[in-house]
């Protein structure tokens, strides 16, 4: 009887290391297959490669330092007197961690004042640059904003916290007509590398939905949409070997417009002034060490909209990263 069992074991032993070493074997091919697949989808793009050129590594890890910021002016006249308003929400800092295998990415983002109960505002910043075309994607629910307001006749109003509630969404898209040479990956992501100067003309979509609400002696409310169409420019400057610097800006005249505005449950006519733009700029540094690499880059947003005489509105929305990164 013992003999029976042992031999039982040695059996199963010896068939469940066989089908451990069969599906060890399915998934290294799995794996391999999918790497396969990554890799030609990775290097694939049609470029110029005197201009651009994939990284030969595969993974890429980054850290990043991101700061963020907004201020919202307002100039017009309230029941004919002459006012100006300006407020600014405070600056927002996250650390984020990331990492890229040949194309598809896995990022964690930290935010310390969060977290220790410093801030309590919401955003989120969602972007996706390739050479053909891309996007940014940014909403901000902000409670923070303080400030001044000045009417003609009357002593400054000093605006505390939680006066204005703000959400604010602002979407942004380009195409690239010169997406063979010039690439805005090489100066935000780094997935390529851009070898030699080049510029290229743009096309540009852009949006904004906004909704403010005041308390206090005014109670208002304001509720904006604006999308616009156009076009800029944009350039990646290499002066050296593994320097580059990127400028772009993309301003776009408002298509569609719809604004309304209750002070006190009292409907505010509105009334426009051509033009009105939204216009998104961005730049970059990027230098390249080895298979590391570091830099900075910026995306701005600001939105003109209304008459000064009646009721003009000024968006500013800002994003600065600091990156240090590896090749491997």
């Amino acid at each position: 009887m013992i003999n029976k069992r042992i031999v039982f074991i040695l059996i199963t032993m010896l068939w469940t290391g066989f089908a451990l070493q069969i599906h060890a074997q399915g998934l290294k091919r799995m794996l391999h297959k999918t790497d396969s697949i990554l890799s030609l989808r990775y290097q694939r793009s049609k470029v110029d490669t005197m201009y651009i050129t994939r990284p030969k590594t595969k993974w890429t890890i980054r850290g990043r330092l991101n700061v963020s910021g907004a201020d919202l002016e307002i100039k017009g006249k309230q029941f004919g007197v002459p006012f100006h308003s300006k407020m600014k929400a405070d600056y927002k800092s996250t650390l984020s961690l990331g990492i890229n295998y040949l194309g598809v990415s896995l990022s964690l983002a930290l935010n310390p004042a969060k977290m220790l109960g410093k801030y309590n505002d919401f955003e989120l910043n969602l972007n996706s640059y390739s050479n053909r075309w891309g996007f940014d994607f940014i909403y901000q629910n902000a409670h923070n904003f303080t400030g001044w307001h000045d009417a003609e006749g009357q002593p400054r109003i000093e605006l505390p916290a939680d006066v204005l509630k703000l959400k604010t969404l602002n979407l942004n898209a380009y195409y690239t007509f010169n997406h063979r040479r010039f690439s805005y990956p090489a100066a935000f992501s780094q997935s390529y590398i851009q070898r030699r100067s080049a510029g290229s003309f743009l096309l540009a979509v852009s949006g904004q939905g906004q909704r403010a609400e005041t308390k206090g002696q005014y109670e208002s409310r304001l509720n904006v949409t604006n999308i616009g169409i156009g076009g800029g420019y944009g350039y990646n400057w290499v002066p050296w070997s593994h320097w580059l610097f990127h400028l772009s800006s993309t301003p776009t005249l408002t298509i569609y417009s719809n604004t309304s505005l209750k002070v006190n449950n009292e409907r505010i006519p509105l009334k426009y002034q051509f033009p009105e733009v939204i216009i998104t700029a961005r730049g970059a540094i990027v230098r390249q060490i080895g298979n590391m690499f570091l830099g900075v880059t910026m995306v701005y947003n600001f939105t003109n909209i209304g008459d000064q005489n009646e009721l003009a509105i000024h968006n500013n929305k800002w994003r600065t990263r600091l990156f240090l990164g590896f090749r491997l």
